[in-house]
């Protein structure tokens, strides 16, 4: 704790999960992984997170710092209701004890048991208890704002990069507001937009298209005397809740004139805006087939590297299991081989390797294990033969950009090669953010003609410059994450709204 002094006592807290309501994957209170008071301060104080953010803030500001919960959850389905209420109730408990502010680094997209607007709800409890108590809010880009959480903050504004690059820089951003708020400098306000478009996840890339154009008229709106911030949300939407999809949110000061005249102007032009390119917004897959001609096609061409794969039918980022082998099963019977591809999650996979070891044979069944069907049909696990190549505790430094400094832990993981594959086999669910997950096991990944990846956008900063291309492959018998709407019988989310309509 820090000696108060100045802007008196903030509660900073971190609460993420995207929920993925199709998700077969549990999100139980240990998903969580939570750090409470003083834990959650030592893991947060140097993070590279909206919640480290507010931290180096809080403490240039020398204020008393209660730092009640760091929860964060990869995301899975619907949060489970004690765990929900547990970590609200940390929250909700620090703030009754009193404070000057609240500085919350949330997603945006959870749904629980008993909160389908899981941020909305415990922001109005905090606004219940301290209606005078100012509030401000990070959120990820694939947050699904509701009127709830504008209603009931008083800063919110959201990361401007997909990958997500700029946790860090948007805490800062939106604790600087709140700062200047508490002396006095600004009186921010709110315009909020909720636009009928269902946008796809692999059409919010900040890097390309109709999201960059975007996020950029944003920033360019931020320029302009009296805009304090613009946000461009993508929304997240397999999360089957009325409030789904894609918005906007701009703040600026009331201390310049015309605040409210500038706000919805601003507002407006950023919704018309998306409204008019939301074509670009959608996303078509390609049947697998397509896909893997292409990647063959890729793989002869000139340059060094690897042709990706990218499965974003099943990644841990929007809540798959990360188990299905329907691109892995594809890509054999197209008759493509030197692949290295993973991780695929399988503790009981890996337990049996284990008990083989290293150089020995062996005959296993991978994956489909998780509880995910195919409306309705449920698929066995793929029979592989090879040999057990390493075994590794799978606890990974990342270096980023992603999570820079954070352990990546797959649990007990296994190097299993067969003759056209070499798969990585985790206990955990990862993302592959870090090339690590190969390499520390010893795959050599120039060596290889295609690297399969169970990731749609966390890996691109770090596989990218190893590869000489990528190709986005979508399973046709459907899957937990997959980009194709047909798949999902969506029922709680408003209509119309593009492109279900």
């Amino acid at each position: 704790m820090i000696e108060k002094k100045g802007l008196g006592k903030w509660v900073i807290a971190r609460f993420q999960h995207e929920t993925n309501t199709f998700s077969p994957i549990p999100t139980p209170l240990a998903a969580f992984n939570p750090f409470w008071n003083q834990d959650a301060y030592q893991d947060q104080e140097n993070a590279q997170t909206a919640m480290g953010a507010f931290i180096q803030i809080a403490k240039q500001e020398q204020v008393e710092i209660v730092t009640p919960v760091c929860a964060f959850s990869n995301p899975s389905g619907t949060v489970c209701a004690k765990a929900y209420e547990r970590i609200c109730n940390s929250i909700v408990e620090a703030v009754q004890q009193g404070c000057d502010a609240v500085l919350l680094d949330l997603h945006g997209a959870m749904v629980s048991e008993d909160a389908v607007d899981g941020e909305g709800a415990l922001l109005k409890r905090i606004k219940s208890i301290a209606p005078n108590i100012p509030i401000a809010v990070a959120l990820d880009l694939h947050a699904n704002v509701t009127s709830m959480m504008i209603e009931h903050s008083d800063v919110m504004l959201s990361f401007k990069t997909y990958p997500h690059i700029d946790m860090y820089e948007t805490g800062i951003h939106a604790g600087r507001l709140l700062r200047d708020m508490l002396k006095g400098k600004i009186r921010p306000t709110m315009a909020y937009r909720q636009i009928p478009l269902l946008s796809h996840t692999l059409r919010s890339n900040t890097n390309e298209g109709a999201m960059k154009l975007a996020v950029e008229a944003a920033i360019e709106l931020e320029k302009k005397p009296g805009v304090l911030a613009a946000s461009i949300l993508a929304g997240f939407s397999l999360a089957d809740f009325k409030d789904a999809g894609m918005s906007v949110i701009v703040i600026v000061d009331e201390l310049s004139s015309s605040s409210n005249e500038l706000a919805n102007q601003c507002a407006d032009q950023l919704q018309n805006m998306i409204l008019a390119q939301s074509d670009g917004f959608i996303y078509d897959s390609s049947p697998i087939s397509a896909a893997l001609q292409k990647a063959s096609e890729l793989a002869q061409s000139p340059g060094i590297g690897p042709v990706l794969l990218l499965d974003h039918s099943d990644n841990v980022m929007s809540g798959g299991p990360c188990d299905t082998t329907d691109i892995l099963e594809s890509a054999l019977q197209f008759d493509l081989s030197n692949i290295a591809c993973g991780p695929f999650t399988d503790p009981e996979t890996v337990q049996m390797l284990i008990k083989v070891g290293v150089g020995e044979k062996a005959n296993i069944e991978l994956g489909n294990k998780s509880g995910w069907t195919y409306r309705g049909t449920s698929k066995s696990p793929l029979k592989l033969t090879g040999i057990v190549r390493a075994i590794s505790d799978g606890q990974i430094q990342v270096t980023g950009p992603i999570f820079k400094g954070s352990t990546l832990s797959m649990g007990p993981t296994v190097l299993f090669e067969t003759a056209d594959l070499q798969i990585v086999i985790s206990s955990n669910r990862v993302e592959p953010y870090d090339v690590a997950v190969m390499t520390d096991l010893g795959i050599d990944l120039k060596s290889k003609t295609y690297v399969l990846l169970k990731s749609r956008m966390y890996c691109r900063p770090v596989f990218f410059p190893l590869s000489k291309g990528f190709v986005e492959c979508d399973s046709d018998q459907g899957g937990p994450t997959s980009s194709n709407y047909d798949w999902f019988d969506f029922k709680h989310i408003r209509r119309p709204i593009y492109p279900l309509d």
